[in-house]
């Protein structure tokens, strides 16, 4: 594993918020991969589990819907995590994981997780931190889909997802529009109507936000 990767692996919130030696056996104790643009990483039902980094590239994270479908529910960008651990009574996997472009990715198994545990006290606790993020997460969510109209459920993501990567989004419209449940030509339309209010700017696959104070208000907050 290069220092690199070490580095940013490290400089993810999660793992920098851990104390120095927890952090450096998480670190030894997990692995690298590269996933290229569609390949799977893991799989809803998987019994397989543990924390999962992007390290660089982006992973689509999708759900069950009724009938079997698969529905795009997130995007994770480089620098974030999604993690669940059956070793510490959980149960399978909960969404699949598919690199959305070229991606460089770091795991940490459920039995790295019970090796590091074993001498690190405080890893579970900080396990569940991470999981009870994900619930709020997707909480909120949840009430933003009912609570909110079409063009403010895709303000609400753009800020999201912007907050997660410092303004620059590599997304697509249909993508976008996938995850908010409307239809690429309205998600065209918003956009190129806040790209004419100079709040975000659109590039090929890539939505920058611009004014993200703009945004806000225009959801009130």
């Amino acid at each position: 594993m290069s220092d690199d990767s070490l580095a940013r692996v490290a400089a993810i919130p999660w793992f920098a918020r851990q104390p120095a030696d927890r952090r450096e056996a998480l670190l030894r104790a997990g692995r690298l991969s590269r996933r290229g643009a569609g390949e799977w990483m893991h799989g809803e039902g998987d019994e397989e589990t543990g924390v999962l980094a992007v390290v660089e590239g982006s992973l689509k994270i999708y759900g069950q819907a009724p009938g079997g479908r698969e529905a795009l529910i997130g995007l994770l960008p480089a620098g974030t995590l999604i993690g669940q651990s059956a070793a510490f009574g959980g149960g399978p996997r909960i969404v699949t994981a598919i690199a959305a472009t070229p991606s460089t990715l770091f795991t940490l198994s459920d039995r790295a997780l019970r090796q590091v545990a074993a001498d690190h006290a405080g890893l579970w606790e900080a396990l569940s931190a991470l999981v009870y993020g994900q619930l709020r997460i997707n909480a909120q969510a949840v009430a933003e889909f009912v609570a909110l109209k079409p063009r403010e459920r895709l303000v609400s993501r753009l800020l999201q997802m912007s907050a997660q990567t410092g303004g620059e989004i590599a997304v697509s419209q249909a993508d976008l529009a996938e995850m908010i449940g409307v239809t690429r030509k309205a998600v065209n339309g918003w956009l190129g109507a806040l790209e004419g209010q100079g709040r975000v700017a659109r590039g090929y696959g890539v939505i920058t936000v611009l004014d993200r104070a703009g945004l806000e208000r225009m959801l009130g907050g």
